[in-house]
């Protein structure tokens, strides 16, 4: 029984680091695709800082 709880414990640990690294293009894709009014200030920030291209 303390091997599955383990394999359990272990399989979502691995699950929550998966998501896409702050600025990165699959970051910028995920954040351009949700409504923009569920953003947080910090994604909006984000995306500002890291997606946003200066020279348009």
């Amino acid at each position: 029984m303390h091997i599955k709880t383990a394999v359990w414990i272990l399989a979502l640990v691995m699950m929550t680091g998966c998501g896409a690294e702050i600025g990165s293009n699959e970051w910028c894709e995920k954040v351009a695709a949700k409504p923009k009014a569920s953003w947080s200030e910090g994604d909006a920030a984000d995306y500002a800082r890291h997606c946003v291209d200066e020279s348009s």
